[in-house]
């Protein structure tokens, strides 16, 4: 038997090349990585108080609470109510960060101070929710027409205040500390505060 000629043999069939519009390699390039999806707000840092709290600086913060009241109560300069009751709701939601009389005192009063003792926040946190509330109801009735007990209310206000400042005893955070041994605040809020009223933190 004569061996095929190479006429005879059968030529391998040509590869197509790719298409112009695809890239040679497109089909063995890894699909291409989506961007990253951006993070959201975190709420919870926003809303963050500090804990520990320095038990100088709130004391500090107190002290310029009382002085600021004690003027809008003598000069019965109305607006100031609305000041010392905005200064308390920043300092509740968002903590000393944004709160003037608290960034006073802790940047500026409380190292010149140079003294630190460390108490549970969430007691102080309260504390300052009280304030909000007494502040904010003396302004409305303020508002309302009714001077006479919006005095009354910021007078108030300004004892609680004063104990803070210059005696260390928080009424809010005895209060804290009472509601909690009644098991109407949880003891996860703050494990520490079992004692709270006792050492008036």
């Amino acid at each position: 038997m004569s061996k095929p000629t190479d006429a005879q043999v059968p030529a391998a069939p040509a590869k197509s090349a790719p298409p112009a519009s695809m890239p040679a390699d497109s089909a063995t390039s890894a699909p291409a990585k989506s961007a990253p999806a951006t993070r959201g707000i975190d709420w919870h840092r926003v809303f963050a108080f500090p804990n520990p709290v320095n038990e100088y600086a709130a004391r500090i913060t107190a002290a310029l609470v009382v002085a600021l009241s004690a003027v809008t109560l003598l000069t019965g300069f109305g607006w100031g109510l609305a000041v010392i009751a905005a200064g308390f709701w920043l300092r509740v939601l968002f903590g000393p960060r944004i709160s003037p009389l608290a960034q006073l005192s802790v940047k500026v009063l409380t190292p010149w101070l140079g003294r630190t003792r460390l108490v549970p926040g969430p007691p102080k946190r309260f504390a300052q929710g009280i304030g909000a509330a007494v502040s904010t109801a003396s302004a409305l009735l303020l508002a309302a027409g009714l001077a006479p007990a919006a005095w009354v209310l910021l007078a108030v206000l300004i004892a609680a205040a004063s104990l803070e400042a210059f005696a260390g005893f928080c009424l809010g955070c005895t209060i804290f500390g009472f509601l909690q041994r009644r098991g109407l605040i949880p003891e996860d809020v703050c494990e520490a505060c079992n004692n709270i009223s006792l050492r008036g933190a």
